[in-house]
């Protein structure tokens, strides 16, 4: 398998979120300092210039932008073109991505806006959407969308033009994490103490989850069976909420900061030291079950599974980038070392390309090829 640089680009400093547009054209990538920029990197030749390749640079917010998310595709397939970012003023921006204009503003509060998530839409066929589908562009977010922020201990529901749809009830501390059932039903957000479901209808509270200590990630697998956290107290926590089945799986080096699930609801992949620690969550799930170790030369710091094949790229801090495939008996598959340690992966809807953003401001782009 090989594993080459396809672009690369550098922003103004550590590179805090970055994400591809549902069709897999455009990469949004966010500094710390607050600046947005927005790149076509498949648009690269031997013959273009880095430069060529810049869409826009926005703004961002003031102070720092901490978090992007691009609005899903409509349930027709027309492809968004609206970016959410938030960030450190306390508020949501709402972004065109194809004019490179600011479209509105959501103020939430003088508290930082940590995290944002768009609600997942659902195709007739009850898939969900986001693919490449060749169908028409839009710079507008579907008028049903919905986007969750999380600004200090609230967490709040926007309309897709920006206007608040609900606040909830504060939490008891701040929300660490947040993250949409995937077929929408609920938004979980975690905080000190536990994570709370709401209703992603009526906005009721579903359940609460107990959890005492902190939790600092958050991932449902992509069938809608496992709601897992990553904590402060070197573990990871798994909840089935429909049958109100816990798994408590500790041991690890460090605090659990990146989960991943694959395609197939099948594996886990988690950090916390040195191992990548892949759990069966087949069947009655990982409790009583050996993970598999997949041993890196420093701290894992990121992971993601392709989204629609198997493969799983993990990251470490002395700027090493895996691919592993599983199902193989020597796994690991490719290895490539980058300048410094990665911040954030992310695949292409097609897992042809797999996008870094690292500590020092670089954005890169591999492509992967059997």
């Amino acid at each position: 398998m090989n594993l080459s640089k396809h672009w690369a680009s550098l922003l103004d400093d550590y590179v805090i979120d970055l994400a591809w547009s549902p069709d897999g054209e455009l990469l949004a990538a966010a500094s710390a300092s607050g600046g947005i920029s927005i790149f076509r990197p498949k648009a690269v030749t031997a013959t273009t210039d880095v430069s060529e390749t810049m869409l826009h640079e926005l703004p961002g917010h003031d102070g720092g932008t901490n978090c992007i998310a691009w609005a899903p595709a409509t349930a027709g397939g027309a492809v968004s073109r609206m970016l959410a970012s938030g960030g450190q003023d306390g508020t949501v921006k709402l972004w065109d991505a194809d004019s490179g204009q600011h479209v509105t503003t959501a103020e939430l509060g003088n508290a930082w806006v940590d995290h944002i998530a768009w609600r997942p839409v659902k195709s007739e066929t009850g898939a969900q959407e986001g693919a490449e589908t060749g169908k028409t562009n839009s710079p507008d977010a579907p008028a049903s969308s919905l986007l969750a922020a999380a600004a200090g201990k609230d967490v709040v529901f926007l309309n897709a033009d920006g206007s608040e749809r609900h606040r909830c009830k504060p939490a008891p501390k701040t929300v660490q994490a947040i993250a949409w059932e995937p077929d929408g039903g609920a938004l979980a957000a975690a905080h000190f103490g536990g994570v709370r479901l709401w209703d992603g209808d009526d906005f009721v509270l579903q359940k609460e989850l107990p959890y005492n200590n902190g939790i600092h990630s958050l991932v449902w697998s992509p069938d809608n069976r496992w709601l897992v956290s990553g904590n402060q107290d070197q573990s990871v926590h798994l909840w089935i909420p429909e049958s109100g089945l816990e798994l408590h799986m500790s041991g690890y080096e460090s605090k659990v900061v990146t989960l991943a699930f694959d395609r197939n609801s099948q594996r886990l992949a988690t950090g916390g030291g040195r191992d990548a620690c892949v759990w069966n969550c087949s069947g009655p799930g990982p409790e009583g079950r050996e993970p598999d170790l997949l041993p890196h030369p420093a701290k894992v710091c990121a992971l993601a599974f392709q989204r629609t094949h198997g493969l799983l790229a993990s990251a470490s801090e002395d700027g090493s980038v895996m691919l592993w495939s599983l199902d193989c008996n020597q796994p690991l598959r490719a290895t490539v070392k980058m300048p410094s340690a990665a911040t954030k992966l992310a695949w292409t809807q097609d897992d042809r390309f797999l996008a870094i953003g690292s500590e020092k401001g670089a954005v890169y782009v591999l492509s992967v090829e059997a």
